[in-house]
């Protein structure tokens, strides 16, 4: 879902806002952080920006596409009655 880059970048924006004396954590509990926060983030059902941009794409393709049929058909009634 969320790839090892954004992870990371999301960790880093985590770790500015943490007071400086919380800052000197060990490299293991760090990475103890990154996998707990990745896991809440997948129980979220979040999807990246990426993947929603993506979906939205779509989305507005098909709402033209049916935008364009209700049109048609609706000439082709006025055209049969």
């Amino acid at each position: 879902m969320f790839n090892p880059v954004q992870l990371e970048e999301f960790a880093k924006k985590v770790a500015e806002i943490i007071p400086p004396g919380f800052g000197d954590f060990p490299e293991e509990g760090k990475k103890q952080v990154q996998l707990n926060l990745q896991r809440l983030l997948e129980q979220m059902d979040l999807v990246s920006r990426e993947e929603f941009d993506t979906q939205k794409a779509v989305l507005a393709k098909t709402r033209a596409k049916l935008d364009a049929l209700e049109k048609r058909f609706e000439d082709l009634e006025q055209h049969n009655r």
